[in-house]
């Protein structure tokens, strides 16, 4: 059920970080090549001061940020996040980073990539899932400020929707409409758990959202897609995370109806679920979705409302990214697929204690 696959879930998550001390070559071998950047000249961070319950304030990022040398922009009511960071970058910023949710990340990291400027992700939102697909320590937010002073760089990809830049994921369906909900960002489980029933139960009738398939197949109808800025992984250990940032393709996952038979000629990119209906999963450089009108989309976790048709397309290596040199700079996916699954199995459940043994440290 939910619960135990929530509790196999959280095994695995507590088990690939373990693993990160016991498994010290594998997960050296599998993080993205980082080259050493310097300090920067004239590095700026915005700050969202009401993104991740007051996190800038919490960690007063402004002073932490000066005595590094870094210029701290905080929004403020009325405020414009991306004329500021265009002002920023207009007066000659070198090194730009935000500080705050994963919406705010991606419009700066956007104007970054169109001026060819390393981006700093500081973790200051309620999720940070940027963070954590990019190798941030979610739980170090003023660590992440030293990207600024002692850097080392990679780059990764974006990807778009309608030419807006998305850096997670863009969700259809039933998602995008739960996050449209105004009771959405003060009560997200509770208006989850009562608008979930509506829209999946017996009654429930499909989106307006027209696709192809991973093998063409047209599809009309579905009741999630989420397209993301390279896949996640759906398994044990590392799971909801990407093991790669640079793959240069989008994950598509949808729950949508499907033809007689189609599992079985379709092969691994169709399974069944219960209902007329299938769980495709596949990737692609580009994808279109039709609807007859405007369609609701959760966009990195903020709600926007889109023209149809939606066309995505994924942008290789269109960013560079700064990571603090005490962070990982993998993601738990990556450490997972790293690893042996036999010794995943192993320190999930008890049997092997790792050695004592500090943290790998970054490249």
């Amino acid at each position: 059920d939910l619960i135990a696959f929530i509790a196999f879930a959280v095994i695995a998550a507590a088990a690939a970080r373990v693993a990160v001390i016991s498994d010290r070559h594998a997960v050296e071998a599998a993080r993205p090549a980082l080259t050493d950047a310097g300090k920067a000249s004239r590095g700026v961070l915005l700050m969202n001061p009401w993104s991740g319950g007051g996190k800038v304030a919490k960690f007063d990022l402004p002073a932490e940020a000066r005595a590094r040398g870094i210029e701290p922009i905080v929004l403020e009511k009325g405020q414009d996040l991306t004329e500021l960071a265009t002002a920023a970058l207009d007066g000659g910023a070198d090194v730009i980073g935000m500080a705050g949710g994963d919406g705010s990340q991606a419009l700066v990291a956007a104007l970054a990539a169109e001026r060819g400027i390393p981006y700093v992700c500081v973790p200051a939102g309620t999720r940070n899932h940027l963070a954590l697909d990019l190798g941030v320590d979610r739980n170090d937010v003023v660590g992440a400020l030293d990207a600024y002073v002692a850097g080392r760089e990679r780059t990764v990809d974006l990807a778009t929707v309608n030419g807006r830049v998305f850096v997670n994921n863009v969700s259809l369906g039933v998602y995008a409409k739960i996050v449209q909900s105004d009771e959405y960002r003060d009560a997200k489980i509770e208006t989850a758990a009562r608008l979930l029933p509506e829209m999946l139960g017996p009654e429930a009738k499909p989106f307006d959202l027209q696709f192809a398939g991973p093998q063409g197949t047209a599809h009309d109808g579905a009741i999630v897609i989420l397209v993301s800025n390279n896949p996640y992984r759906f398994a044990p250990g590392g799971f909801g995370t990407r093991p790669s940032m640079s793959g240069g393709v989008l994950g598509i996952i949808a729950a949508a109806e499907i033809a007689p038979g189609e599992t079985e000629t379709r092969g691994p990119g169709v399974r069944p679920i219960p209902g007329p209906f299938g769980w495709l999963e596949w990737s692609a450089p580009t994808f279109e979705v039709a609807s007859s009108g405007p369609v609701e989309a959760g966009i990195d976790g903020e709600a926007l409302v889109l023209d149809a048709p939606l066309r995505f397309e994924t942008r290789p290596h269109a960013l560079r990214v700064r990571i603090a040199p005490g962070h990982l700079g993998i993601s738990p996916a990556a450490i997972t697929e790293a690893m042996s699954a036999r010794s995943l199995a192993r320190i999930a459940f008890g049997r092997e204690a790792p050695p004592a043994s500090d943290p790998v440290p970054a490249r």
